[in-house]
């Protein structure tokens, strides 16, 4: 999958013997440069997808991938484009900025904002993670450095979380005086509990990749690598268990899951009978159960 709404395309090949991954990146077609505004001059998210796994690169470095008004600008069109397209099966964000991952709201931008600037900014940020919360494919996040603030509520709003055990992360907002606005107070305490979600906040507590995953932050904590990416090599490897498996199943199971933990149990019942019913008339539900009678694996083509 490559292509895009607002962006331009070069043409896709194959990766260039002795380059870099960034490099040759940088020449693929699975690249979308998000449209550039009269106030930006350089594209900070890019989208590409490698062996069926799509990913949003983001990429930042002068603000370590710090979210102000065209980065998430960015993002949301990436999202917007993404969102229509059946042959995302999965959707992974990661960093090419070596060491973080997100560093948070853009402060520096912030601080000269009116307070009504303030405001929208921060509406349109809680919009973004609404929409990667929203996202209808699985996603993950591929944690190998810092995700502190809004980076942390990014990682919260996707499906799975895969952090380097040097990763830090943390709700930090309250050590700058503020507390979190885009999803960190309802999202925590639905990860880890009410207790645990406040003494992280109340604290600006910091965690490294292992503290994460013992308290479940995280799904999978990883040894760092050399290169800095033992995440991200980590939550391919997952996104690689999902992608086989019935993909119009998997999106209405995640349906199922994420409205029904809004709701008390029976009414989860009701959606989950729902989203059932939806799955029952698919091609794939069929072949899954001819696979299974004829003892060979399935092929899934998500109709």
């Amino acid at each position: 999958m490559c292509g895009g709404t607002s962006g331009a395309l070069t043409g896709c090949g194959p990766l260039s013997p002795g380059s870099t991954w960034w490099e040759d990146l940088a020449h693929s077609s699975c690249l979308l440069i998000a449209r550039h505004r009269a106030w930006n001059t350089h594209a900070h998210t890019y989208i590409h997808t490698i062996d069926r796994i799509t990913e949003i690169l983001m990429n930042r470095p002068h603000a370590r991938n710090a979210l102000g008004n065209v980065f998430v600008n960015e993002m949301l069109d990436a999202l917007a484009q993404l969102r229509e397209d059946q042959q995302v099966r999965v959707l992974l964000f990661r960093s090419a900025v070596k060491g973080v991952f997100c560093a948070g709201a853009d402060l520096k931008e912030r601080e000269r904002m009116s307070s009504e600037e303030v405001e929208i900014f921060v509406r349109r940020l809680r919009g973004l993670m609404s929409e990667i919360a929203a996202f209808p494919a699985p996603t993950i996040a591929a944690m190998d450095g810092f995700a502190l603030g809004g980076g942390l509520e990014l990682a919260l709003a996707c499906d799975l979380r895969v952090a380097a055990s040097s990763a830090v992360m943390g709700l930090i907002e309250t050590t700058r005086g503020l507390l979190p606005g885009a999803g960190g107070t309802q999202r925590l305490p639905r990860c880890l509990g009410v207790a645990r979600a406040k003494e992280l906040i109340f604290t600006g507590r910091r965690l490294d990749g292992v503290q994460a995953h013992e308290l479940g932050l995280v799904n999978h904590a990883v040894a760092q690598n050399e290169e800095g990416d033992a995440a991200y090599h980590r939550a391919r490897a997952l996104a690689q268990e999902i992608l086989p498996q019935a993909p119009i199943a998997v999106r209405l199971g995640k349906v199922a899951i994420d409205r029904g933990m809004e709701v008390d149990i029976a009414s989860g019942m009701a959606i989950e009978h729902m989203c059932y019913a939806q799955n029952i008339p698919t091609q794939d539900r069929l072949e899954g159960m001819a696979a299974f009678r004829e003892k060979r694996p399935p092929k899934f083509v998500g109709k």
